[in-house]
């Protein structure tokens, strides 16, 4: 197998969630200044910074088309290119009508990206390392959240009360080396054969890959297709057929976003500067977060192949509830005002989301689906979570501005016992299963 090769391939895409990291986090170094700069009230302030992720909604729900129409690679490129714009506009926008523009088209690149590259990465992989390559995508998404904070924090003074456009301006730069990357990838084989009847050209990819399993793949995909140029309407996916697939994706979607990951992300420094910490400390301490994430996102990756999905998610889901239950605890009983306790242990909580959501999420989802379908499912798998990442964003500051944190990491809370009684009664296992036998399995 030419290992250096398929790494290659999918670190280039995989360099899509690094952009999903920055854009994603960027905006919490900026949104302070965003309200105070136009006056925003708590609903258009909440609805600014949600508005990318109500671009992500609509990117996610819309980026199978793209990938099943025009392939992967080339969707890929086109996501590059929406990420290049969103940056340089944000940054220049002279009022928060063009700023929440700006912010959308970097929503459906963000939207399209978590569709497409786990997509991608899925379809070139092995079974025995599909699991590490395709969580590449998460461990840039979170090298992408750390050095959103950093730059945040470094960029705090420059330009004075203009910083917040430096935030989000300097994030064209690797917006456009992605696009250059993904210049030099192939297109993904399964969607060369599945879309297209490309047998020749898909053999050619796998070829390359590792020679001695390239014919078993190309009769493996065959096996499980109808026609060589057969599609699946969309009306097709929800007849029932996929019924099992589709649930586990909408839940597992779901229980991402009701842990509160995103409300954190978004609003990290609010939130410890509600503990007593100054705007300084506050940027600082959000950075301890990306560090956090990232480092219990790379164990996550070393263990999802050896240890399996469920265990993952058995441990995170263990360290959600109990993370959330004592910062529930610790705002309705006072102890978070002046002290270190709710960011240590809301750093707990990114390393539960870390080791265990965090590193599956995007593989689960893009396995469990057959090769005919597995646009339409990671656009469902990931619109999903989006719309309950827009939701949470956009209410997060009423409900903190009104009923403080406590009731709200309390439901946070309880959504995540909710979570284990899915990964132990509902969730299968994925771990070195090629996705053609996950099909006779789940179908």
């Amino acid at each position: 197998m030419n290992s250096s090769l398929l790494f290659r391939w999918s670190i280039s895409v995989a360099l899509a969630g690094f952009l999903f990291g920055l854009d994603t986090a960027v905006i919490s170094g900026a949104e302070q200044a965003i309200q105070r700069l136009w006056n925003l009230d708590d609903f258009t302030h909440g609805l600014a910074v949600a508005m990318a992720l109500w671009g992500t909604v609509l990117g996610a729900m819309l980026g199978g088309i793209p990938s099943d129409l025009l392939g992967r690679k080339r969707t890929l490129f086109l996501i590059g290119i929406l990420f290049l714009f969103s940056s340089l506009g944000s940054a220049v926008a002279p009022d928060v009508m063009m700023f929440m523009v700006f912010r959308f088209l970097g929503g459906l690149a963000i939207g399209s990206s978590s569709v497409t590259a786990p997509l991608y990465i899925s379809e070139i992989a092995p079974p025995a390392s599909r699991g590490r390559l395709v969580a590449l995508f998460q461990f840039n998404i979170v090298l992408g959240i750390l050095i959103a904070y950093i730059a945040n924090y470094l960029l705090r003074d420059i330009g004075g009360d203009d910083a917040w456009r430096w935030m989000l301006g300097w994030v064209a730069v690797p917006s456009l080396l992605f696009s250059v990357a993904v210049l030099f990838i192939p297109e993904s084989p399964r969607w060369l054969l599945v879309k297209k009847g490309d047998e020749a050209g898909a053999l050619n990819i796998l070829n390359r890959i590792d020679p001695s399993t390239a014919q078993k793949q190309i009769n493996d995909i065959r096996a499980g297709m109808r026609r060589p140029d057969d599609t699946v309407p969309a009306a097709s996916f929800f007849s029932g057929k996929y019924r099992t697939p589709i649930v586990l994706a909408f839940l597992f979607a779901f229980f991402n976003q009701v842990s509160g990951i995103n409300a954190v992300i978004y609003y990290a420094p609010r939130i410890f500067a509600e503990t007593g910490m100054g705007k300084s400390a506050a940027l600082l301490s959000s950075t301890g977060i990306g560090v956090v994430n990232l480092v219990f996102t790379l164990i996550g990756v070393a263990l999802i192949d050896r240890m399996g999905r469920r265990f993952l998610m058995y441990i995170g889901s263990w360290g959600y509830i109990a993370s959330l239950s004592l910062v529930a605890y610790a705002f309705f009983s006072g102890a978070a005002s002046n002290s270190m306790l709710v960011p240590i242990l809301l750093f707990v909580f990114i390393a539960a989301h870390a080791i265990g959501q965090g590193a599956v999420i995007w593989v689960f989802i893009s396995e469990i689906f057959p090769n005919a379908v597995r646009s339409y499912g990671n656009s469902l798998g990931s619109a999903t979570h989006w719309v309950f990442a827009a939701l949470i964003a956009n209410i997060f500051p009423w409900f903190a501005g009104r009923f403080g944190g406590g009731p709200i990491f309390a439901f946070f809370a309880v959504m995540m016992v909710f979570q284990l009684l899915f990964v132990w009664k509902m969730m299968p296992e994925t771990k070195g299963v090629s996705l053609e036998d996950l099909e006779k399995k789940l179908i």
